[in-house]
C-alpha cells in the first residue's frame, strides 16, 4: 500500500537508525507514520510505501518499509521546509523572507546561485554560502539513501554507507560495490553480489574476484578458525563460490592476487611445499605472538631459585599435599619466564594457581589474573579470593583507538604487571592473544593454564595447541584428579568420555543423571520438564539458571528451536513486557541473552559503590538479561551479570542472542550450576567426543544428558577433531632460533 503527503511534524528521530515518527498530511487527515529513513524535513513532499498497523499504545500508525522524498514546491512548504531545523540560523522569520524574494524557485537559487541570497535583507555572503551547503549535504544524503535503497538495501544499512562515503557514495558504489565488503561493517559478499549484478557488474570481473578472494579467507577464519588456506582449496571454493570457469579466469586471478599482495591484503608463502595464502593480519598476529613468546622466553628474568620452602609454607597453611605433578607445576610456573600448564577438571589447576600467586606475592611481584569471558573471570576470582577479570578489561579497552589498538594498554603503553597468569587459555585466539601479548613488557613472567582437550577457540586460530606443539614453552601436563566427592560423578565422566569410554549413565550418583529418549522430539519434552519444572525443584533454584547445551543450532533439539520452546515456558508474553522481533526471533523484557560478538565500541554503565562507572566494550560470550526495552523506539537495554548495562539500537539486536539455551561452542569458558545436554545424532564432524566432554565440564552442581545411548556412545567414540590451518606452531619453532641468535644463546 502506497499513500503520500507533505510533512507536517517530525515527533521522533533517531539519529543512530534513522528510525522516525512523523505526521503527514494525507489527502487532508493527519497519519502517523513509523519506519527508517535518511534526514527528512517539515515541508518535504513524502512517499510512503507500507502498512498500516495498530499500537497498543500509540492507536493506529501506517509503517512504512519504503520512503521516496520530494522537495517542497509551493511557498508554505518551503517556508516550513526552511524553518524546520534543517539549516541552523534559519527561522520562520528568515524563511518567510527568502520565499517572499524567490518565490518558488527558492530552492533552486539555494543550490545553484546562492549568491544571490545576498539580495535578503541580513544574509551576508558567508551566510548565504552555509544556507547553500547545509542544504546540499542533507540533498546528497537524501540522494544516496535514496539510490541505495534502490539496490536492495535497508534505510538503516544505507545511512550507514553514506557515513563512511558522504558525498561520494553513489560514484563509489556505481563504480565498485564490492568496495563495500572491505570498508562497511555489516556488508557481506552476498550483499555486495546482489547490488553489483543488478548494476550488470561482469561475473568474472576483477572486483568481484577480488572480493571473492577475501570473503572466502574471511569466511574460512570465522567459521573454521583458519588463519590461511591452502591455495589449492582457496581456488576450488573461489570458481564455486564465482561459478566461473578454471580455464578462462586462471591468468586473471593470478594478476588480482598479486595485486591483493601489493595491497597488503594478503600474504602468499610456500607451506611445506604446497601454496598457501593468508590474510595479512593474520600473518602479522601469528609472527608477532610467535616472537614475543620467545623473546619472553630468552629474556625476562630467570635466575635460579629453591621454592620448596615456599611450597612446603603454602601446603601447611591450607591443609593440602601436592603430588609430585603439581610440585613439578608450581616449581616451573615459578621459574620459568613463560610455561603452560594443562589438565583436565579435577586435576588441581586452581590449586596451583594460588600456590603460584603465593609465592610470587611473597616477592613483591605486580600480578594479573586474566580469562577470556566473564564468567571465566568470576570464577578465577571466586576461587583465588582475589580479583581476576577478562583480558579486555584487563587492557582496557580504547574507546577513542588512538593509533591503532582497541586497548589502553599496548604495544606503546605497557600493562603494569610483573606477572599474568591466563586461566582458560584453550578459548583465546590469535587476535586477543596478539593484544594481550602486544601490552606485556619483555621482561613480565606469563602461566598460561587451561585444558587441552577443551574445544578450540572460537575465532580464528588454534593458540594453546600450536604453543603444545611447537615444543618451545615449558608445559606441565597434569592428570591425577583430585576434586570429587564419593557421590559425585561430574568429574569421573568427564575424563571417561575424554579418554574414549563411556560415561556411567546408572542414575546412582548425586549430580549425574541420564534420560534415555529415542526421538528428537521425546528430547525435546524432556528437556522442556527437565528446566521449567523438575529440575527447579530439585536444585530449588530458578528455570532461568538452568543452562542447556546443545551440539546443532537447527533440529528439534536444537539451540534455535529449544529458546522458542523455553522463551515461551519461562518468559512468556505479557501486557507488562514489551517486545520486539526482528527477523525470526522476539526479544521480550526479561529474556535471558548472550552477546554474540566483540562490540569495542558498545558503551556501558554500572553502579558501583553507590556511584556510576562508565566504559565501553562488551564481547562475545557476555551474558545477562533484557532489563527493558523501549516500545516506540526499538532501543533495548540489556543487563549483563556483572552489573553492566548497555543500550541496544533495533539495528543492533543481532548481536544477541536468546540463551535459554546456547551451543556448546559458545559455552566455553564457563561455568553453570545446572546443565542439560540434549544428545541427537548428526555428522561426524560435529557430534565429536571433545564437544561432548566440553558440555559436562561446563557443570558445576548436575548434567542430565537427555538422548539415547546410542548417540551418547558415537560421540564418546568418535574422536574426530577437525584440522585448522594455522602457522603458529611453525613460526614459534622458527623465531625461536632468530631470537637465541640475537640473545648469544
Amino acid at each position: 500500500m502506497k499513500i503520500s503527503g507533505t510533512i507536517e511534524d517530525i515527533i521522533y528521530k533517531n539519529q543512530s537508525n534513522g528510525y522516525t515518527v512523523l505526521n503527514i498530511d494525507f489527502d487532508g487527515s493527519l497519519v502517523t507514520c513509523v519506519g527508517r529513513s535518511a534526514d527528512i524535513n517539515e515541508g518535504e513532499f513524502v512517499e510512503l510505501e507500507g502498512a498500516y498497523t495498530k499500537n497498543a499504545k500509540f492507536g493506529e500508525q501506517f509503517a512504512f518499509e519504503k520512503i521516496k522524498i520530494s522537495e517542497p514546491t509551493n511557498c508554505d512548504a518551503i517556508i516550513r521546509y526552511l524553518s524546520s531545523g534543517l539549516i541552523k540560523g534559519i527561522g520562520p522569520v528568515t524563511a518567510a523572507k527568502i520565499v517572499t524574494a524567490f518565490r518558488e524557485d527558492t530552492l533552486k537559487i539555494i543550490e545553484y546561485t546562492p549568491e544571490r541570497l545576498t539580495e535578503v535583507q541580513s544574509i551576508s555572503y558567508n551566510k548565504a554560502k552555509a544556507i547553500s551547503a547545509a542544504f546540499l549535504e542533507v540533498k546528497n544524503m537524501q540522494r544516496a539513501v535514496m539510490f541505495l535503497q534502490g539496490q536492495g538495501l535497508t534505510t538503516n544499512m544505507s545511512v550507514r554507507i553514506f557515513n563512511t562515503y558522504l558525498e561520494k557514495t553513489i560514484d563509489i558504489v556505481s563504480k565498485n560495490p564490492y568496495k563495500l565488503i572491505e570498508d562497511v561493517d555489516g556488508v557481506g559478499f552476498a550483499t555486495a553480489d546482489k547490488i553489483a549484478f543488478k548494476m550488470g557488474v561482469a561475473k568474472n570481473s576483477d572486483f568481484r574476484i577480488r572480493a571473492g578472494l577475501l570473503h572466502i579467507l574471511k569466511d574460512t577464519s570465522e567459521k573454521n578458525g583458519n588463519t590461511y588456506l591452502p591455495q589449492e582449496e582457496l581456488l576450488s571454493a573461489l570458481y564455486e563460490l564465482l561459478n566461473i570457469s578454471h580455464e578462462e579466469t586462471q591468468s586473471q586471478i593470478a594478476r588480482v592476487m598479486e595485486n591483493l599482495v601489493i595491497d597488503n591484503q594478503i600474504t602468499c608463502f610456500d607451506n611445506k611445499g604446497k601454496e598457501a595464502v593468508m590474510l595479512t593480519r593474520f600473518n602479522y598476529m601469528e609472527n608477532y605472538v610467535a616472537n614475543k613468546l620467545n623473546v619472553l622466553n630468552a629474556g625476562a628474568e630467570n635466575k635460579p631459585m629453591n621454592i620448596s620452602k615456599e611450597i612446603e609454607e603454602y601446603q601447611k597453611a591450607n591443609k593440602i599435599t601436592l603430588n609430585a605433578d603439581q610440585i613439578s607445576a608450581v616449581t616451573m610456573a615459578v621459574k620459568s619466564p613463560v610455561s603452560v600448564i594443562t589438565g583436565g577438571p579435577g586435576t588441581g589447576k586452581t590449586t596451583i594457581i594460588n600456590c603460584i600467586l603465593k609465592i610470587l606475592q611473597g616477592f613483591n611481584q605486580r600480578i594479573y589474573l586474566v580469562a577470556p569471558t566473564g564468567r571465566a573471570a568470576k570464577r578465577l576470582a571466586t576461587s583465588c579470593s582475589r580479583d581476576a577479570s577478562t583480558i579486555h578489561r584487563a587492557l582496557e579497552v580504547n574507546f577513542k583507538k588512538e593509533g591503532s589498538s582497541y586497548f589502553k594498554y599496548n604495544e606503546k603503553n605497557k600493562l603494569p604487571a610483573d606477572a599474568v597468569i591466563v586461566d582458560e587459555v584453550s578459548m583465546v585466539d590469535i587476535s586477543l592473544m596478539t593484544y594481550l601479548l602486544k601490552a606485556l613488557s619483555n621482561t613480565c613472567k606469563v602461566v598460561f593454564v587451561g585444558d587441552k582437550d577443551q574445544l578450540p577457540s572460537v575465532g580464528a586460530g588454534n593458540v594453546l595447541h600450536d604453543i603444545l606443539e611447537s615444543g618451545v614453552i615449558n608445559v606441565s601436563y597434569l592428570t591425577q584428579i583430585y576434586r570429587q566427592d564419593e557421590n559425585s560423578l561430574i568429574i569421573t565422566n568427564a575424563h571417561l568420555i575424554n579418554n574414549g569410554k563411556m560415561p556411567d549413565l546408572s542414575n546412582k550418583s548425586t549430580d549425574f543423571f541420564f534420560e534415555n529418549r529415542q526421538e528428537a522430539e521425546d528430547i525435546l519434552k524432556t528437556v522442556k520438564e527437565l528446566v521449567c519444572y523438575r529440575l527447579p525443584k530439585f536444585m530449588n533454584t530458578e528455570p532461568a539458571n538452568i543452562q542447556v547445551l546443545s551440539a546443532m543450532k537447527s533440529g528439534a533439539a536444537g539451540v534455535e528451536r529449544i529458546n522458542k520452546e523455553l522463551q515461551a515456558l519461562i518468559n512468556p508474553p505479557s501486557i507488562k513486557k514489551n517486545e520486539i522481533a526482528f527477523e525470526h526471533t522476539i526479544y521480550r523484557t526479561g529474556d535471558k541473552v548472550m552477546q554474540m560478538v566483540n562490540n569495542y565500541n558498545k558503551q556501558w554503565a554500572k553502579q558501583e559503590g553507590g556511584r556510576q562507572i562508565e566504559g565501553e566494550g562488551v564481547f562475545n560470550g557476555d551474558m545477562g538479561h533484557i532489563a527493558n526495552i523501549d516500545f516506540q523506539t526499538g532501543e533495548t537495554t540489556v543487563e549483563f551479570e556483572d552489573g553492566r548495562a548497555a543500550v541496544y539500537l533495533k539495528s543492533d539486536i543481532t548481536e544477541l542472542s536468546i540463551s535459554y539455551c546456547c551451543t556448546i561452542h559458545k559455552s566455553q569458558g564457563s561455568e553453570f550450576d545446572v546443565v542439560v545436554i540434549p544428545v541427537v545424532g548428526g555428522s561426524r564432524q560435529i557430534i565429536t567426543r571433545n564437544l561432548l566432554y566440553t558440555a559436562v565440564t561446563r557443570a558445576k552442581k548436575l548434567v542430565v544428558l537427555v538422548g539415547s545411548r546410542k548417540n551418547i556412545s558415537y560421540m564418546v567414540y568418535n574422536n574426530y577433531t577437525a584440522n585448522r590451518y594455522t602457522c603458529l606452531a611453525d613460526f614459534l619453532k622458527n623465531h625461536k632460533k632468530k631470537v637465541e641468535f640475537l640473545y648469544g644463546e
